[in-house]
């Protein structure tokens, strides 16, 4: 299933998304972008939302198993929480 996803790492908050499509984006707790909603999103206002960020943080996820990766690090090993944990891991 295709989902509309942030790249938290990749996210500076210029809020431009925000500004384009207030109905797929809103500021977090973290004040960066965040995807509010999954509904139609393959519209052109996400369209200009994606094509307008600076950094590319905004994509489709094109997972078929969506509890198999991590929507924000495509990591195999994450949470599946709003917010990406994958990199707090110690490396061994």
């Amino acid at each position: 299933m295709k989902k509309l996803v942030v790249n938290k790492d990749a996210c500076i908050g210029c809020g431009a998304c925000v500004a384009i499509d207030g109905e797929h984006f809103d500021f977090g707790d973290d004040n960066l972008s965040e995807v509010i909603s999954q509904e139609n999103i393959e519209t052109d206002a996400v369209k200009n939302a994606m094509s307008s960020c600076p950094t590319g943080a905004i994509s489709y996820s094109e997972n078929d198993n969506d509890n198999d990766s991590c929507p924000n690090c495509k990591e195999k090993k994450c949470c599946q929480k709003d917010e990406c944990h994958c990199g707090d891991e110690a490396d061994d």
